[in-house]
């Protein structure tokens, strides 16, 4: 509609005023003007001197006499609003109602792809609440570009390296007295998160013992026999001595074990993981590649730095002076390998806004050493997630569990449910699934309405609310909906024309709604937002609440009015359904 009212606009322009216009500005109507698309007149003014009013008026009575939508229209300033026929709307419905998931399109097969990694955890701990914000944001943000036409390929790289990964070794070691997984009952990334945490009680206790002894705070601190001990265990792992290497496959694969249930809770998922222990060598061969060439340069130590001072950076070092990589030279590298490894055309790095620098040097450099897709590659920056109760720190054991939080989540759902009655003559199994679909939408719908870039506070009771922009409400209004589809005993598949009915402006504000949805996903998957998905869906919602508690539906005493009416239900749950797929959230047939 837009499109052709695009070419009307611009050929009434040349007929009146005899001046061809490249583009023509759309916007929608306020409610408190009568309208139901808006032309914005003021843009016309670089083209042509005059009233806006009466430029309005006279590019309003040509598309009222040349498009035959285009019913009647009025000017407010430099604001020309415009009626359309019930004819383009009732048209326009039912060609989306006869189409299968509307907005969503399929990838084509020769199109390059896209990368999206997020998670990447460490395998010295279980995942927390920081993770579950991530993995939502990089799971939904995958899914959202797949709907919008394109291959996408799931990624995390797994930090299974490292002196933090040797201190939960070492502690195992001293205290561990053999536990494992199935022997404490605990899943596995538990059992090893408690011994990283027993390693910084047991490494604090031996500081402040040679602070006692005369010691400053730093020489303590690195002279404390635990500490060194873990280095000394690092350096055995990366000469591949069998027994540390034995010791760190049977604990990383306890962790492993432990995050696959963590994702199946979430529902997340990968289609390929990369390994820290097996890309931490990577880019190091790059490095000597960008030193030949001038893009680093070497310092007297033999460190291998890059001057980025130009581009408004700093210097920041590619190599140690033992030759060694630091996390740069590793990203590098993996970037490389991932585009050698998949035929992709964009990459997306779900990472804190902690890490903003370090993305930023790591782009730039991809460009200085010639990679064409290196202006491909986007940081999808997020702010952290907090508790009432405040900051979490994985070190001292104080971190917010991501699988005690959805159990919490679950448990809440359970508390307000039975609080309000809302699941009243349900069985006790039904109950349990629908507490923990409610419970994790809400998690879900409240980190995810939220614009990546900025901080959350999360509150588990004000997400789980039966009203206002919440998961729960729009999960409600989608069984709502389900209810009065299993009611409806007639058929209502049958097509009706503007021939049958006279559309209720409820009618057309969802309709209209409706119709922003391919829209919607295109700009969700441009701007790499969730938000813009769930907000879109919150008004929809809204809308639709609108229209039921107005008019009608298996009351109407006008079959037609009945079946179309029945028929808008029916897309507003299809449409609710497949925008929360693309969160990662259930809805309920029954709630």
């Amino acid at each position: 509609m837009q499109h052709n009212l695009e070419l009307a606009v611009k050929k009434g322009f040349k007929e009146i005023y005899d001046k061809e216009i490249d583009t023509v500005e759309f916007q929608a109507t306020r409610k408190d003007f009568e309208g139901d698309i808006t032309i914005v007149v003021f843009a016309f003014l670089r083209y042509v001197k005059g009233n806006p009013v009466e430029i309005g008026t006279k590019i309003g009575e040509y598309l009222k006499l040349n498009v035959a939508e285009v019913e009647d229209f009025n000017v407010v300033k430099g604001f020309l609003n415009l009626v359309i026929s019930d004819s383009f709307f009732i048209s326009s419905f039912n060609s989306i109602l006869k189409t299968d998931k509307f907005g969503i399109i399929e990838p084509k097969e020769n199109e390059k792809a896209v990368m999206v990694e997020y998670s990447s955890p460490n395998t010295n701990k279980p995942l927390h609440l920081g993770h579950i914000r991530n993995n939502l944001l990089g799971y939904s943000v995958a899914e959202i570009i797949a709907a919008s036409g394109k291959k996408v390929y799931k990624t995390q790289i797994i930090n299974d390296r490292g002196i933090h990964i040797c201190k939960s070794m070492l502690a195992w070691q001293r205290f561990g007295n053999g536990e494992t997984p199935e022997s404490t009952g605990l899943k596995g990334d538990k059992l090893v998160g408690n011994y990283y945490v027993k390693f910084d009680q047991e490494y604090k206790q031996e500081i402040a013992q040679l602070i006692s002894e005369g010691k400053t705070e730093e020489e303590a601190k690195k002279q404390a026999p635990l500490l060194l001990e873990a280095q000394a265990m690092l350096l055995k792992w990366e000469s591949g001595d069998a027994e540390i290497v034995n010791l760190w496959k049977t604990m990383n694969q306890w962790v492993y074990t432990g995050f696959d249930e963590t994702y199946k809770e979430l529902g997340v998922d990968f289609d390929k993981n990369y390994y820290e222990s097996n890309t931490y060598l990577l880019g190091k061969d790059v490095v000597a590649d960008g030193l030949e060439k001038g893009i680093f340069y070497k310092k007297e130590d033999g460190s291998v730095w890059i001057d980025l001072t130009e581009e408004g950076l700093d210097e920041k070092i590619v190599l140690r002076s033992d030759g060694t990589a630091v996390y740069m030279t590793q990203d590098i590298g993996t970037a490389i390998e991932r585009f050698k490894d998949y035929d992709l055309n964009e990459l997306v790095y779900t990472v804190g806004n902690e890490q903003d620098y370090h993305f930023k040097v790591l782009f730039l450099i991809l460009e200085k050493l010639g990679f064409d897709w290196a202006k491909n590659l986007y940081h999808l920056s997020y702010g952290m997630v907090d508790l009432p109760s405040g900051k979490m720190k994985s070190r001292e054991g104080t971190v917010v569990d991501a699988d005690d939080l959805m159990l919490e989540m679950t448990n809440t759902a359970r508390t307000i449910s039975q609080e309000l009655g809302k699941l009243d003559g349900y069985a006790d199994d039904e109950k349990e699934a629908l507490y923990k679909t409610i419970g994790l939408g809400a998690l879900k719908y409240y980190i995810l309405k939220v614009d990546p870039k900025k901080r959350i506070l999360f509150d588990p009771e004000e997400s789980v609310d039966f009203a206002g922009n919440t998961g729960p409400f729009i999960q409600y209004t989608y069984a709502r909906i389900q209810s009065i589809l299993r009611k409806a005993t007639f058929d209502y598949t049958v097509e009706i024309t503007s021939e049958d009915i006279s559309l209720h402006s409820k009618e057309i504000s969802l309709i209209k709604q409706i119709q922003l949805f391919p829209e919607v996903i295109q700009n969700a998957a441009k701007n790499h937002s969730p938000a813009l998905i769930a907000n879109f869906t919150y008004d929809l919602v809204k809308e639709y609440n609108s229209f039921y508690q107005t008019v009608p539906i298996l009351g109407c005493e006008n079959e037609n009015e009945k079946i179309f009416r029945t028929q808008l239900s029916l897309k507003v749950s299809i449409i609710i359904k497949d925008a929360f797929k693309l969160l990662g959230i259930s809805v309920p047939e029954r709630m």
